[in-house]
């Protein structure tokens, strides 16, 4: 009985709402280079069995948050806004990183200082939403960022 029962639950689950339960944000802070917009980094990881898109961001401490990335045009990098979201594998993670992937803030709302927390709402559609805060760091480099900060000097966050 309890095996057919756990089976009937298997059947009728979705491997995103057993994905949701693995989602993990770890190392997440922010950076502002003036009064008016700041990036947030962080590593996503995803320990379910799913793929989980990352498709957006919230947060009160801006009028405008959206998934940024850092590509090459006509020999010069630039940052534009991420169309679609960002895949995070079943088993892997992301790395949200200055020089890359990133969540900036726009039109900041107040004032940010160093040790401030922003709380950001991370929507990972059918993978649910995560809350996160994440304390303004404008001293980080990628050295005391770790290893897993990914390349680039991500100038003006």
């Amino acid at each position: 009985m309890i095996r057919m029962t756990l089976a009937a639950m298997a059947v009728v689950t979705p491997a995103t709402a057993l994905a949701q339960d693995g989602l993990a944000i770890r190392d997440a802070y922010v950076r502002s280079a003036n009064p008016k917009s700041a990036a947030a980094f962080m590593v996503v990881e995803n320990r379910g069995t799913g793929e989980c898109r990352l498709t957006g961001v919230s947060s009160d401490a801006a009028a405008m948050v959206e998934l940024h990335t850092n590509a090459e045009q006509d020999g010069v990098m630039k940052m534009q806004k991420i169309e679609g979201g960002i895949a995070i594998p079943a088993g892997g993670e992301h790395v949200l990183a200055r020089g890359g992937d990133h969540v900036m803030l726009m039109g900041l709302t107040r004032p940010l200082a160093d040790g401030d927390a922003v709380a950001l709402t991370l929507d990972f559609g059918d993978c649910g939403t995560r809350q996160v805060e994440a304390a303004l760091d404008n001293g980080r480099t990628e050295e005391t960022h770790g290893a897993q900060a990914g390349s680039g000097g991500h100038q003006g966050h």
